[in-house]
């Protein structure tokens, strides 16, 4: 029975062993996604490069506890005390190109992290509703810079009923396309 508990043990640790590797490594690795500016492109009259600076001349909101829901309901955990600021500002300095009124209703916002993960908004869902309140480009958390694990600049969907889906870590880019004509 002694041998059996020792095999058991051996072979715990054998298979802990690579998904202790794969984690550090993985953490190792996070600083190469780290996002410095996010860019603002696409169907604007103005593209945008903003740095955390930047992000802190727009009207920065304060955020105390946002619950965090993964896709498949299960709780995530929260953030905490963390800054930024609205999308809609963001874009509405960049300003989104609608030639005639029903431009805008074809309209989609593409965001996009260092690591390629993509998150999309219509531009309706920004501007009609009341997601577009909760969605934030955030660079602060507990008064200090957002770390490694999610970059300098990253975005959530504070009002989605599963936060966790759109919740960008590494936020790098804003794209705005008209999907058709």
């Amino acid at each position: 029975m002694h041998v059996i508990r020792h095999w058991i043990a051996v072979l715990g640790l054998v298979t802990a062993l690579p998904q202790a590797v794969m984690a550090h490594d993985k953490a190792g690795d996070m600083s190469k996604f780290v996002s410095q500016t996010v860019t603002v492109s696409g169907a604007v009259e103005k593209p945008l490069t903003l740095s955390v600076d930047d992000l802190k001349n727009f009207p920065v909101l304060q955020i105390d506890e946002l619950k965090l829901t993964r896709q498949n309901g299960a709780n995530a955990g929260k953030l905490e005390n963390f800054k930024g600021v609205r999308l809609r500002d963001i874009l509405e300095k960049a300003v989104v190109i609608a030639r005639d009124h029903n431009d805008v209703k074809k309209t989609v916002i593409i965001a996009t992290a260092t690591d390629d993960y993509k998150v999309v908004y219509s531009w309706s869902e920004l501007f009609n509703t009341a997601v577009g309140e909760g969605v934030l480009v955030f660079f602060e958390k507990n008064g200090q810079a957002l770390a490694d694990d999610e970059g300098r600049i990253a975005m959530i969907s504070g009002k989605d009923l599963r936060t966790g889906p759109r919740h960008v870590k590494w936020l790098k880019s804003i794209e705005v396309r008209k999907l058709i004509d």
